[in-house]
């Protein structure tokens, strides 16, 4: 659990409180939910805690004195990220736009719905491991796709 929240957070001792705040939860709260897999309850849990904590601290550093800020940003800068963005958003659209319905149906169920490959799988009712094959298919024609555009602006 260390290591994955350490992806999230870069403090330790933090990161240690969060996990030990976690647990101590879990065991006040003892839901009735049904859990299929402990690891994935636990990282998920320990995710969404470290999330709601890095946001509660940029709350408090907004609240904090805004002339305090070491550097200014430039609206140049936003008017980049925010072109830089939406460049980004119109090539994921025209690579999902090339792919088959099933295989954005999976995307969709897969990384939009955070549903797991057997939930997955009786939606569209396939079986387990040709869900995990569409899938991988998928990723696997949208980086191709990427490739092939990333090519073209080099040209």
């Amino acid at each position: 659990m260390f290591l994955f929240g350490s992806k999230f957070i870069g403090e330790k001792q933090l990161l240690e409180d969060a996990i030990q705040e976690l647990f101590l939860e879990l065991w006040q709260s003892k839901s009735q939910t049904p859990v299929y897999s402990v690891k994935a309850y636990l990282l998920k849990s320990l995710k969404y805690k470290l999330l709601k904590l890095i946001k509660a601290n940029d709350q408090r550093r907004a609240l904090q004195d805004p002339n305090d800020s070491y550097f200014e940003w430039s609206h140049e800068n936003f008017i980049i990220e925010q072109q830089e963005s939406e460049e980004k958003k119109q090539l994921m659209l025209m690579a999902l736009a090339q792919l088959t319905n099933r295989q954005k149906e999976i995307i969709y169920l897969k990384y939009y719905q955070n549903l797991s490959y057997e939930e997955i799988s009786d939606i569209m009712n396939i079986n387990y491991q040709v869900a995990r094959n569409l899938l991988y298919q998928s990723i696997k024609a949208l980086k191709k796709i990427f490739s092939n555009a990333a090519t073209l602006l080099i040209l």
